[in-house]
């Protein structure tokens, strides 16, 4: 069963769905980014690698949270979405407006 919160769960399942394509917009240019590297001038090559180290980080937080995004669209059709996985009480919907994606109330999540 779902927890009750002023905004639905359409919008809520909408905005997931919004963020997980612009992940793999993201992440595809990333990756063209990371590649298109081939600078035959090593100061101008080494300048770019370590431009590499910051995309690579922030690629690295969009895998992680592409999961976190897939499990919460799976709890929304479970409807099990807004309850805390470990516990069963309902997430404070402040939590969810700024983690959607976060299966733990504030409690537990400490």
């Amino acid at each position: 069963m779902q927890a009750m919160y002023k905004t639905p769960i359409s919008v809520r399942r909408q905005a997931l769905e919004q963020r997980l394509a612009e992940l793999g917009v993201r992440l595809e240019a990333i990756e063209e980014e990371l590649d298109s590297h081939q600078n035959p001038d090593w100061e101008d090559l080494a300048a770019e690698r370590e431009g590499d180290e910051v995309l690579e980080a922030t690629g690295n937080a969009g895998l992680a949270e592409i999961p976190q995004i897939r499990a919460a669209l799976s709890r929304i059709e479970q409807g099990s979405y807004g309850l805390c996985v470990r516990c069963g009480e309902p997430i404070a919907e402040a939590r969810l407006d700024v983690l959607p994606w976060t299966p733990f109330c504030r409690r537990c999540a400490q």
